[in-house]
C-alpha cells in the first residue's frame, strides 16, 4: 500500500470483490436496475410491525445470502464493516448482532458502502484474508430521522432526493480473480453552507467534486479513462452543480442516466 499525491491510496496486492449481494424495496424493483438486484421486497414493512425493524432484517437477511453466494464460512470471514442512516446505526447493529463476527459500525450517510468498501481493502491489504462491507437504508425511516415522519403529509419540493430501501453488501478477499479495488481516495468534507434538509444534492456536490478531482490530479487520470463514474443521490440540482464544478475546473463529465435518484456520468 502506497500514497498517491494529497489523497489516494493504492493497494499493491488490490483486493478482490469476491462476491456481492442486494435487496431492495418495491419502489427500488421498478426501476432500470431491477434485473441486477438479488431480491426484491413487495412491501416496505416485510412483515415487521416499523420501518426500523424492516430496515435491520434487510441487512440481515442480506447479509447471510451474501455470505451463501461466496461459499466462505462465517467463521473464515476477519471483520464487518457495516453502517446505516439511523441513529447509532442501530439497523446494522441489531441485524448483525447475531453474526458472531468483529463489527466496526461506520457513518457516512451516502457514502457509508463506499467507505465501508475502502477500509475493508485496507484490512485486506493488511491483517484481513476476507472482509463483508455491508450497508442498509430505509426511505419511510431515514425521512422520520431527517426531514419529516410520513404520517404528516409533508408535501416534497423538486429538490428532494429518494433514500433507497435496500440493503448491498460484498466481500472482499486476498483471493480472486477481480474485480480488483486498486485504488481509493478518502473524500474531505466541503461545506459550502447549504441549509435546506431538502437539498442534500446541492450540499453534497462540492465534496463530491472535490474528492473526484482529487483522484484525477492524485492518479495522473481524466474522466475518460473510466467506463463510468457513479456517485451518490445528488438530485437533478445537485447533479447539474457537479458537471458545472468539474467543467471549471477543465474536466468534462456529462450525466448518462437522467434519473433523479442517481448520479451516473
Amino acid at each position: 500500500m502506497e500514497k498517491l499525491g494529497k489523497q489516494t491510496i493504492k493497494f499493491n496486492t488490490p483486493p478482490t470483490i469476491l462476491e456481492c449481494s442486494s435487496i431492495v424495496g418495491p419502489k427500488e424493483a421498478q426501476g432500470p436496475l431491477a434485473k441486477y438486484f438479488d431480491k426484491t421486497l413487495e412491501d416496505e414493512f416485510w412483515g415487521e410491525k416499523t420501518w426500523e425493524k424492516a430496515e435491520s432484517k434487510i441487512i440481515k437477511e442480506n447479509v447471510s445470502m451474501l455470505i451463501s453466494k461466496s461459499g466462505i464460512s462465517s467463521s473464515d470471514i476477519d471483520c464487518v464493516f457495516a453502517g446505516d442512516l439511523l441513529n447509532q446505526c442501530i439497523s446494522s447493529s441489531f441485524g448483525l448482532r447475531e453474526i458472531n463476527i468483529p463489527f466496526f459500525g461506520i457513518f457516512g450517510a451516502c457514502s457509508t458502502f463506499v467507505e465501508a468498501m475502502s477500509l475493508g481493502a485496507i484490512a485486506v491489504e493488511g491483517f484481513a484474508k476476507n472482509v463483508l462491507c455491508a450497508t442498509s437504508s430505509h426511505f419511510c425511516s431515514a425521512e422520520k430521522q431527517f426531514r419529516f415522519p410520513l404520517e404528516l403529509g409533508n408535501q416534497r419540493p423538486p429538490t428532494s432526493q429518494w433514500t433507497v430501501t435496500g440493503s448491498g453488501a460484498a466481500i472482499l478477499s486476498k483471493d480472486g480473480n477481480g474485480p480488483y479495488i486498486t485504488h481509493i481516495t478518502p473524500g474531505k468534507i466541503v461545506d459550502m453552507g447549504i441549509k435546506d434538509a431538502n437539498n442534500m444534492g446541492a450540499a453534497m456536490a462540492p465534496a463530491f467534486c472535490d474528492t473526484l478531482i482529487t483522484h484525477f490530479k492524485d492518479t495522473g487520470r481524466n474522466p475518460s479513462y473510466y467506463d463510468a463514474i457513479i456517485s451518490g443521490d445528488l438530485g437533478y440540482i445537485g447533479k447539474d452543480i457537479a458537471i458545472d464544478i468539474a467543467k471549471s475546473h477543465g474536466y468534462n463529465i456529462k450525466s448518462n442516466y437522467n434519473d433523479c435518484r442517481s448520479s451516473y456520468f
